[in-house]
């Protein structure tokens, strides 16, 4: 893998090959290596002399998030942050407590090349890759923003992780650092819409972390329908990954079911998702969150009600499936995927007409 390109990204011994060949001292690495892990740019690091922090702001792009935007939920203080980038590119941000810690939502792209029909964050397409360094400065933001240590993480915000597969694995093992973050693999969670050759690929990392694949259907035609990446990898080949990726690393599989009105939240779709699960993944241990839509205006795509959702749980459990119906964080500050983005760009559309 060649070396990036932006200091944040980089290892302590990666760092320290840097400033050895720069004439500078060995704990210079883990001074920056520190200080990036805490939100810092370069020229923030008044620690280092100010003729090397002006050689660093010369050679290496300054890629630390800014916060641009900032919604608090008044009904359970979950913070939506929209992050702006050193290339005018933005993306979102979520920052969660719960009882057993704080945990951050990140960004792994700007934009989604997946499609899914649902989703805020797909409209308008990907744009690019975020690179390890600005998924750090994500976590690192929002840390330094609340003033509180970051104990847990999730890949779930814009973009597909696995479609961004050395960058995101980089910024895995960059906040498991003990010089930095040390957040443990084990309170990590990477969603993914079903890229089945990296879910292979994943397995083979030796990182405890835990999958969570977006399902939202029981049978290849709504699934394709509703997310596009079924046509490339269907059930059958997502599904059969997940029992080999179980097999593997012996950590359980969580799947993500975003319950859509008419859509896929019957009775008759939890049987079949029940059966589904069953046939593919006997005696291995899954778990199944149910999410209620947050509804995205340009998709048309409607919330069902409260009794849906929990009729739709009490069949999976019922049937041998273990499933809980998600408790819906920041839903008075548009809290799903991409929406604050949409409506920061769509403001910005207005303001320079």
């Amino acid at each position: 893998m060649d070396r990036p390109l932006d200091l944040p990204s980089l290892f302590p011994e990666e760092l320290l090959d840097l400033f050895a060949s720069l004439g500078q001292p060995a704990y210079r690495a883990k001074q920056v290596f520190s200080a990036f892990s805490r939100g810092l740019s370069v020229g923030e690091i008044t620690t280092l002399p100010k003729k090397l922090r002006e050689q660093l702001m010369r050679d290496y792009p300054d890629v630390q998030p800014r916060i641009a935007a900032k919604r608090v939920s008044a009904l359970d203080g979950t913070a939506k942050y929209l992050l702006s980038l050193s290339d005018g590119n933005s993306v979102e941000a979520v920052l969660m407590r719960y009882e057993h810690g704080t945990t951050v939502c990140v960004s792994s792209q700007v934009g989604c090349a997946m499609g899914c029909a649902f989703c805020a964050s797909t409209i308008g397409g990907k744009v690019r890759n975020l690179t390890a360094g600005e998924m750090l400065g994500e976590v690192a933001a929002l840390a330094r923003d609340a003033g509180e240590r970051i104990d847990g993480i999730v890949i779930m915000g814009i973009g597909e992780p696995l479609d961004n597969y050395d960058n995101v694995l980089r910024f895995l093992r960059l906040v498991n650092r003990p010089e930095g973050l040390g957040i443990g693999y084990r309170h990590i969670s990477l969603s993914t819409c079903g890229v089945v050759p990296k879910i292979y690929d994943l397995a083979n990392e030796d990182l405890p972390i835990t999958l969570s694949i977006s399902l939202h259907a029981s049978d290849d035609a709504r699934r394709s329908r509703i997310m596009p990446v079924n046509r490339k990898w269907n059930l059958d080949q997502l599904l059969t990954a997940c029992a080999s990726y179980f097999d593997k690393t012996g950590r359980r599989i969580s799947f993500e079911y975003t319950l859509i009105a008419g859509e896929n939240d019957t009775q008759e779709e939890a049987k079949r998702l029940a059966g589904l699960l069953k046939l593919y993944l006997p005696d291995r241990p899954l778990h199944v969150n149910l999410i209620r839509l947050n509804e995205v205006k340009e998709t048309g795509y409607k919330t069902p009600d409260e009794g849906a959702a929990r009729r739709f749980a009490e069949t999976l459990n019922r049937l041998g499936v273990t499933a809980t119906v998600r408790r819906r964080l920041g839903s008075d500050v548009n809290a799903a995927c991409g929406q604050l983005r949409r409506q920061s760009a769509a403001k910005s559309g207005e303001e320079s007409k």
